[in-house]
């Protein structure tokens, strides 16, 4: 491993996605009780087995209450670390919260990411040997538009549409006005569970998450029946009204506040949202996070080189 120099990863942790600046999986892992036979998103640590994507997790207050997100960060850094053809290396971790929660999860969250310093595991049957030299922490929403806060307007309106959460984060002079953040839990889990309350109400079927977020994602689905295609259009057409009427509720607006729309919600709000004014843009990547985290990380890394012993 060389000690000289540090790999920067940035990860969000989302309820419904796991992402790095390359990578995105289902937040999903269970234990399995012995060696498996295939080896494929698989994380052996400390004797056990790991199988990491497929169902995603039932969402919690917290993410630091048992190992899940743990194992879910090993396997991050590893599907990174394999893309840059690593397997041993120093990382600072960056990664994130809401900024309305910064203050009170903040240490546990670095507590929890960092309890072992040096970690050697195994993914897909390769062996890792890495050593957390720091874990990073800032605010989700701000970091989905840190590398072109110059280019945005003076004023504007960052709205952070997750799995879980809403974050509404004003932006003035490049820099958060934090006395007007908010965080509403109306992410598009929710409005997933709608859905499928109106498919089971009209039709006594529910339809997977997968086939919700294609749909999300591109504004139709080939093979979908059009009788629960309807039933997804309706509910997220009312899903992007319901955001734009939190908007109205704290005082925007809509014809002329600069919005910006990150997250998964992006694609919906620009798809089956009623308004598109030129106030309004949409970040549809949703990596944005996890690459505003990296480069936030790399930032911090220049700026104090002595910290690490790099000069």
């Amino acid at each position: 491993m060389n000690r000289q120099h540090i790999e920067v990863i940035g990860v969000d942790h989302g309820w419904s996605g796991m992402k790095t600046v390359s990578q995105v999986f289902t937040t999903g892992v269970k234990e399995i009780t012995t060696e498996p036979a295939f080896f494929n998103n698989v994380v052996e640590f400390n004797g056990s087995y790991y199988k990491v994507g497929g169902k995603r997790l039932e969402v919690r207050d917290l993410k630091v209450e048992n190992d899940n997100f743990y194992i879910l960060t090993l396997a991050a850094v590893a599907k990174e670390l394999n893309r840059r053809g690593m397997r041993n290396a120093n990382i600072l971790l960056s990664v994130g919260l809401p900024l309305t929660r910064f203050g009170a999860e903040k240490q546990d969250f670095i507590d929890y990411l960092s309890k072992e310093k040096e970690v050697v595991f195994r993914f897909d049957n390769e062996q890792y040997r890495i050593k957390i030299v720091r874990v990073s922490v800032f605010p989700q929403c701000y970091a989905a538009v840190a590398d072109r806060i110059r280019s945005l307007p003076k004023r504007v309106v960052v709205v952070d549409i997750g799995s879980w959460t809403i974050d509404i984060m004003p932006i003035e002079n490049s820099a958060p006005n934090e006395a007007e953040c908010i965080t509403i839990r109306e992410g598009l889990i929710k409005c997933m569970r709608k859905i499928n309350e109106e498919c089971m109400r009209q039709h006594g079927r529910e339809l997977s998450e997968e086939d919700m977020q294609e749909i999300m994602r591109n504004g139709k689905h080939e093979k979908l029946p059009k009788k629960y295609l309807s039933i997804v259009e309706n509910c997220l057409r009312a899903y992007a009204d319901k955001v734009y009427n939190i908007l109205l509720e704290h005082g925007y607006n809509l014809e002329v506040t600069e919005i910006v729309f990150v997250g998964g919600g992006a694609d919906v709000m620009k798809r089956f949202g009623n308004y598109g004014g030129k106030n309004i843009q949409y970040m549809e990547d949703v990596k944005a996070n996890a690459k505003g985290y990296e480069y936030l990380g790399k930032i911090y890394l220049s700026t104090h080189k002595k910290e690490f012993g790099l000069g």
